[in-house]
């Protein structure tokens, strides 16, 4: 793959790296502190900003509001993100999963409906998939929705679902034919997460928040126009949204892990060892320079996933690659981050001793359920071994 940028690509950068040069919030990173919710407030305003801009869902075509970028142009995206500095966006899994499956499996209507909201973060959105006794094997799901009339009426249980609390629409899979093969009779809905007999309860977590929550639904009613692709079908769906989950949804974790090796290599020139600044301990230098070529092995491998996308218009198994590759690189960068800093590494913002206002206390708490969510990192060798290296299957 020739990794110059053309004339084009460069005038693709130079444009983003122009506007984000005067759209990006400054010491942004600093309001860790403020509620969850003024800071999702402040992520809402940010990608309502990127979307007036034309920056929101750029992978996305254009005749549904993306920007119909290259593979490229998606790297130089991310990586000129990074380089600013940029917020995330508040509407994550609407953009990385929901949008592109509805893009896929959707039908026009539904696509005119829920779109340009989700570009706009004007609706939040979440996902209904693991419960209780389906996580990884998400296929054993027990969530039944019966038909009634024209609506679906839903009755079970979902748990882990990441922005439950706040989200306006659930990307819901249930099971609509309990009499089939487990892989059968799965049917993928969307569901209004006000809807009368929806109850979110909050998860904690070690970090103190409550990203994840467990959601009940009792005789929710779905009207069978929000059917995603075909009923009893829904298998093809879901895996159509955790293979973007694996391939895509990462694509900018190498930026920002790229952004935290440059301010973990500062500290470790500031914060002293033995009277020495810590850079000079061989020890740390070489953990340090592994973690740098690993961030540069991660960037080679989401271009070869991009490259799959690219020729495919799906992702590919090489997405867990790329999967178990970041969620155990973040855990050892963020150990790397508690050995430099020592004690100091795990007060939060509101002691005067913290550094980057708790951010490394956080990352590491954070970390260690990177190789659980988006599919456990037993479960990704599985699939590399069977499907990328021929395996036979292990389950």
């Amino acid at each position: 793959m020739d990794l110059n940028l053309t004339s084009e690509e460069t005038q693709f950068r130079d444009e983003l790296r122009a506007w984000l040069g005067t759209h990006v919030p400054r010491n942004w990173e600093h309001r860790r502190d403020e509620s969850v919710q003024a800071h999702l407030a402040f992520l809402t305003a940010w990608q309502r900003t990127l979307y007036e801009g034309g920056w929101a869902g750029i992978s996305w075509p254009r005749e549904y509001g993306g920007r119909g970028a290259s593979l490229m142009q998606q790297v130089i995206f991310w990586q000129e993100m990074a380089r600013a500095g940029a917020p995330p966006m508040a509407n994550v899994l609407g953009l990385g999963l929901v949008g592109p499956t509805i893009i896929a499996f959707g039908t026009e209507a539904q696509k005119t409906r829920f779109l340009p909201r989700i570009l706009s973060a004007e609706e939040i959105w979440c996902q209904g998939f693991s419960e209780p006794n389906a996580g990884s094997d998400l296929a054993g799901l027990q969530m039944v929705a019966r038909l009634d009339g024209d609506h679906y009426v839903v009755n079970g249980q979902k748990v882990w679902t990441s922005y439950g609390w706040v989200a306006d629409w659930c990307e819901l899979v249930v099971r609509t034919d309990p009499a089939a093969s487990k892989h059968k009779g799965l049917t993928v809905l969307l569901v209004d997460m006000r809807s009368q007999g929806v109850d979110v309860r909050p998860l904690r977590q070690m970090t103190g928040e409550t990203e994840f929550n467990e959601v009940f639904f009792h005789d929710v009613r779905v009207p069978v126009e929000n059917v995603v692709g075909n009923v009893n079908q829904g298998w093809d769906v879901a895996i159509g949204t955790l293979m973007h989950e694996r391939g895509t949804f990462g694509a900018g974790l190498q930026v920002s892990y790229r952004r935290n090796m440059d301010r973990l290599i500062s500290l470790a020139r500031e914060v002293q060892r033995n009277g020495r600044p810590a850079a000079d301990d061989p020890v740390i230098r070489q953990k340090l320079a592994q973690c740098y070529a690993e961030i540069e092995i991660m960037r080679a491998n989401q271009m070869r996933a991009f490259s799959r996308i690219s020729a495919t218009g799906v992702p590919g198994p090489e997405g867990s690659i790329q999967k178990i590759f970041w969620s155990e690189l973040n855990q050892r960068l963020q150990q790397i981050a508690q050995e430099l800093l020592g004690p100091y590494g795990q007060l939060e913002g509101g002691d005067p001793r913290a550094i980057d206002h708790g951010a490394w206390a956080y990352g590491y708490l954070r970390a260690r359920g990177n190789t659980i969510e988006a599919g456990t990192s037993e479960i990704q060798r599985n699939i590399i071994g069977h499907f990328v290296l021929g395996l036979p299957r292990s389950y």
